[in-house]
């Protein structure tokens, strides 16, 4: 029986992730950005392998800002509570404030996002509703691209039931006046020990390090101490996370490392309160890369589906849109496969534009990924594929010709491109239909394949993933045409799979 874990135990971009554990129950919540639906909310009985049970917002607000992609903007930094009887999760949208959504059971039903807080540059909000004394607080960063303020937290008085702030605020940290101190965000408030405790981290999301405050007061004063960080590891940042305790007593911590292309993956850390009351994370302040499991009931290995069939054109929790979806883009039906329609576009030529690519996060390790591909629609121009979508993408797949022939294309676009280019010649594909693979090995570099009857056939150069500035890259699929009136037809999608390299 194994008896420890390694090191990220989510590999893959869930961003700012947070918990909460009920009873025996743990729950984790991470930032989904502009993707559709969002919150997402994971579930574990042994803090180290989860499924993604649901989500907690189904369509982003407004609806006509996120009727095309804002790729890093939208859901910034969840935390999640439980409390009187309910699951409370409170996120910063940059441009818009702090919103709060809750429901009685982690499935939901959840209620419609409710604005806490309105302003620009609100983000990595906290409540905290008080035991000992029956106050809620809120505690939230600023993001200066917004605000032209940052390295600060701001502390408010808020109502027990978690729909408006009680007070204009106050600063109760402030990260400039404490020697190289900088970039300090993300925090996370609790009551422990008589404190008002705040776990946030500072220095920079790829370089930075993470940080305890505490007071008497919620307004403070708090006094500060560095409590986990890189040292000789191999664990940039360490970002930020969250504090659980386990039925046992046991305390653990969970934060985030910055992978470029492979965007933000979990890692759990032990954690204990040392003789001078302060919490020692990892080991004596550094991350852990493997350790003894935490002393909880032993669970099956388990981790967020990737791989689905698409059962009656139904496509599992793993996949979310790249904006507020259309009705109609994905159509259900009497056998398995995924029917995308091929959305009409005048932006058909960028992929980052689109809204209709349903996506899914990159592993964080070594793997193939498939998917068989067959295009219906007899529309010229008509196409569908497999992508790895960021900053830069690239895909193949199959484009219907103005003579009714179907070929084979793969497609790129750099960083700085306004279009896509050929990133290997065009080719018929007889039957209309094909296997495509993306081998992605280290550094998150893909090599691309397609199947279509004679073996897997290498196209184009290598292309390596990138990510956007706080969205790891994507895998994703989608059907397109070119602007124009009517329906143009569909593209079905089988057997998506991703496997070990």
């Amino acid at each position: 029986m194994t008896t420890t874990y390694t090191n990220p135990i989510l590999d893959a971009d869930w961003s700012d992730p947070d918990l909460v554990r009920v009873g025996d129950d743990f729950y984790l919540t991470a930032s989904s950005f502009g993707r559709v639906p969002g919150l997402p909310l994971l579930h574990s009985r042994d803090l180290v392998n989860w499924r993604l049970v649901g989500h907690a917002v189904e369509r982003l607000e407004p609806a006509e800002e996120f009727a095309k992609p804002r790729h890093d903007c939208g859901v910034w930094a969840p935390s999640i509570r439980h409390h009187d009887d309910r699951f409370w999760i409170f996120w910063g949208d940059p441009d818009q404030g702090i919103f709060q959504v809750n429901a009685p059971e982690i499935r939901g039903p959840w209620t419609t996002p409710h604005l806490v807080k309105e302003g620009k540059g609100l983000i990595d909000p906290c409540p905290l509703w008080d035991d000992e004394t029956g106050e809620a607080y809120l505690v939230h960063a600023w993001a200066k691209s917004r605000s032209g303020v940052k390295n600060r937290l701001t502390g408010h008085r808020m109502r027990p039931d978690g729909t408006e702030l009680l007070d204009e605020g106050k600063v109760i940290v402030d990260g400039d006046r404490i020697p190289g101190w900088f970039t300090l965000e993300g925090p996370k408030l609790y009551r422990h020990d008589g404190w008002f405790w705040i776990l946030a981290p500072a220095g920079g999301v790829e370089t930075g390090w993470q940080g305890a405050f505490r007071s008497r007061g919620f307004f403070g004063p708090y006094e500060e101490r560095v409590v986990l960080e890189q040292k000789d590891t191999d664990v940039n940042g360490p970002h930020q996370g969250g504090w659980v305790r386990t039925p046992s007593g046991e305390d653990w911590f969970v934060h985030f490392q910055q992978r470029g292309a492979y965007g933000r993956v979990v890692h759990l850390q032990p954690m204990r309160w040392g003789a001078d009351g302060w919490p020692v994370m990892g080991d004596d302040g550094a991350p852990v890369a493997v350790h003894p499991l935490p002393g909880l009931p032993p669970q099956p290995p388990a981790a967020p589906a990737t791989d689905d069939d698409f059962p009656g054109g139904r496509f599992g929790r793993q996949w979310q849109w790249t904006a507020n979806p259309e009705d109609g883009w994905a159509t259900q039906h009497s056998g398995d496969g995924l029917r995308l329609t091929c959305v009409r576009s005048a932006d058909a030529h960028d992929l980052r534009k689109l809204p209709n690519v349903l996506t899914q996060r990159l592993p964080g390790r070594p793997c193939a990924v498939e998917v068989g591909l067959r295009l219906d629609s007899e529309e010229p121009g008509a196409r569908a594929g497999l992508a790895v979508l960021g900053d830069a993408f690239s895909w193949i797949g199959l484009q219907r010709g103005t003579d009714g022939t179907v070929h084979l294309v793969h497609r790129f676009a750099e960083a700085v491109a306004e279009h896509e280019r050929d990133a290997d010649h065009a080719r018929l594909a007889p039957e209309g239909q094909v296997r495509l693979r993306i081998e992605i090995g280290a550094g998150a570099r893909c090599r691309f394949f397609h199947d279509t009857g004679e073996g897997p056939r290498p196209s184009g150069q290598v292309f390596a993933a990138t990510p956007w500035r706080w969205v790891g890259a994507l895998l994703g699929v989608f059907g397109l045409a070119p602007a124009g009136q009517g329906h143009a037809g569909t593209a079905t999608f089988t057997h998506f799979r991703i496997s070990a390299l």
